[in-house]
């Protein structure tokens, strides 16, 4: 994709899965990419495949200073800030309603809910100064349909999908770009977790069945272009075969 050149990239949940490919494929396309999450570690290893293009910060996105202290930084290391991805997310703690722990259950919101909200909120007064940008949130089918103990992860995933609409119906003027992706089952470490648990269907898919993380990555990267203009404001879904093809996905 052409226009990404010189662009600035923030991804949350850039340490592995559909983060981590998601700053591979931004940076190949000639993005500077800042790279966030909780585990320094492999953040610096993902920093140095990529080179001077990268900034690895060590972020909780459940913490709101630490997500405006990540976009300063973004914007002190490259000059401003064009694409936000929300796409830290959890599924831990899976557990039926009546036995869920109300901790777990409320740090998977703090992260899947609150964590994009904070993402916006710091990244949307960059955005509107230079004039515009876009902001892409991972979602999934589980915001739109009930699963078996999977209520703090539907309940959070739904909530963000309203966000998106919400921040398209309010920003779309001032610039700011709008969507959310349904990747549909990817094989990433979260779908490990989700096999282990052995509750609902999803858990008994054969690992074949899943995509690869650089699918929704290339995905996100289409996103940002004008091509994808007609989808904004709403979430468009990997599931789709014409979605697919517009991609360039097999």
């Amino acid at each position: 994709m052409t226009g990404m050149q010189g662009k600035t990239v923030m991804i949350t949940g850039a340490s592995r899965g559909i983060g981590a490919e998601a700053g591979r494929v931004f940076a190949a396309a000639g993005a500077n990419v800042v790279l966030l999450a909780r585990s320094a570690e492999a953040l610096a290893e993902q920093a140095s495949e990529i080179g001077e293009t990268a900034l690895a910060l060590a972020c909780d996105v459940a913490d709101a200073a630490q997500v405006a202290g990540a976009v300063n930084a973004a914007v002190s290391r490259f000059g401003g800030l064009d694409v936000l991805i929300n796409n830290a997310g959890v599924i831990e703690p899976i557990s039926h309603l009546a036995s869920s722990d109300p901790a777990g259950w409320g740090h998977a919101i703090d992260i899947n809910l609150k964590g994009v909200y904070y993402g916006m909120r710091a990244a949307l007064p960059v955005m509107r100064k230079s004039g515009g940008g876009t902001i892409l949130t991972v979602s999934s089918g589980a915001a739109h349909n009930p699963v078996e103990a999977w209520s703090h992860y539907c309940a959070s995933k739904a909530g963000a999908a309203m966000l998106t609409a919400c921040l398209h119906l309010e920003e779309g003027h001032h610039g700011i770009r709008a969507m959310g992706l349904s990747p549909g089952t990817v094989a990433t470490q979260m779908q490990r977790e989700i096999k282990g648990s052995g509750i609902n269907p999803v858990s008994q898919l054969d690992w074949s069945a899943h995509i690869p993380a650089d699918w929704p990555a290339r995905a996100l990267l289409w996103m940002c272009g004008p091509e994808s203009d007609a989808f904004l404001g709403t979430e468009i879904s990997l599931r789709d075969e014409e979605i697919r093809k517009r991609v360039g996905l097999a």
